[in-house]
């Protein structure tokens, strides 16, 4: 960020949609940081990080629209434990629900870079989903880089409080992924002992 200043931070968030393990939870209070020291403006950090979500976002929606749902469908006929159906349905579920979860997707830990490639595959409208994925990270952004330009040096405070909120996001899709897979052996259990019966 020192070197490359506003820019800089805009390039590690839009990396941080291709690996998720890059958090932006630490990375953009460091980017308000670094405006508060006058390495950059405040006004820059905000624009060039809303950008690089934006970019990195896109990345990702380009990426699911050339696999594109046949190909998809193909994948997930080959899987174990998972239905076509189920995919059918998710489709289904992003064409009722697709702008909201791409808006408050962006506000949420790992599922920020995941949201984009359903958008993708269901072909949203590129500038609808350019729209909202602006808005989103622009709100999900500002927080923290606010954050980080008020606290200053203390910037690592936000840090444990992100951390402890991803936490309880991967643990609910966790949980709810083994809640998925336990009720799909039981029901292909039951299938079987019909068909055999």
């Amino acid at each position: 960020m020192d070197r490359l200043g506003g820019l800089g931070a805009g390039l590690a968030i839009a990396l941080e949609n291709f690996f998720p393990p890059l958090p932006s939870e630490v990375i953009l209070p460091l980017a308000g940081f670094a405006a508060g020291l006058g390495s950059f403006t405040l006004a820059s950090a905000l624009i060039w990080t809303t950008l690089g979500s934006l970019l990195g976002a896109l990345g990702l929606y380009a990426l699911g629209r050339v696999v594109g749902e046949e190909r998809i469908r193909r994948m997930v006929d080959r899987m174990p434990l998972v239905d076509v159906a189920d995919l059918d349905r998710t489709v289904d579920w992003f064409h009722r629900h697709g702008g909201k979860s791409v808006f408050f997707g962006r506000m949420i830990p790992l599922f920020r870079s995941l949201v984009s490639i359903p958008a993708g595959v269901t072909r949203m409208p590129v500038w609808r989903f350019a729209v909202l994925t602006t808005a989103g990270s622009a709100i999900w952004n500002a927080v923290f880089v606010l954050a980080g330009f008020e606290l200053g040096q203390n910037w690592s405070r936000i840090q444990p409080y992100a951390a402890g909120f991803q936490r309880i996001v991967i643990v609910v899709a966790v949980v709810a992924v083994a809640v998925l897979v336990v009720r799909r052996v039981r029901r292909r259990r039951a299938r079987s002992r019909s068909t055999d019966g």
